[in-house]
């Protein structure tokens, strides 16, 4: 596998988009409840930037496989050394590596901004990801009981951190 990491480009959004949907849709690594439209997907990338946070994707034989980013973790000014992260990978490539390459730079790009702490949330039944995490140095702060409603059940997030500095 020859998988190369770069910034994002806009004409990246629908096979971005493609990854999204499929988690929104099969799984509880996002709790949004319907598919997303590439324009919205788009504003909220667009956003993002406009906040001067990095969107970066994967990508194989020109093909976008999986892609990350982070943002503010909260909206208050104090937490502006605080960023929330996500990752996805392309179903057909959990497992091989991509996540690793993606969350490795944007780790990497954190330190390069002087920010403080990176956080996940993740689905409390999400395993592999809280394991994934845990080999990055994440460690487990927080467990918030049924804080979500997906798929006609309660679902618990468990809050992972990263000191940077």
């Amino acid at each position: 596998m020859n998988i190369q990491i770069r910034t994002y480009s806009v004409a990246d959004c629908p096979a971005i988009l493609a990854i999204i949907n499929e988690a929104i849709l099969t799984s509880t690594a996002l709790y949004d409840y319907l598919p997303r439209t590439l324009e919205h997907q788009i504003a909220i990338f667009e956003d993002k930037i406009s906040k001067g946070f990095p969107i970066i994707v994967a990508e194989e034989n020109n093909q976008v496989i999986g892609f990350g980013y982070y943002s503010e973790f909260r909206f208050r000014e104090a937490y502006k050394f605080t960023v929330e992260h996500s990752v996805y990978a392309d179903k057909n490539y959990i497992g091989k590596g991509v996540g690793k390459l993606l969350l490795t730079e944007l780790i990497q790009l954190a330190k390069a901004q002087k920010l403080h702490t990176m956080i996940g949330v993740i689905d409390s039944e999400n395993v592999a990801s809280i394991t994934f995490h845990e080999k990055f140095g994440f460690e487990k702060a927080g467990y918030i009981k049924e804080s979500g409603f997906k798929f006609d059940k309660w679902l618990d997030s468990v809050f992972m951190q990263k000191m940077l500095s």
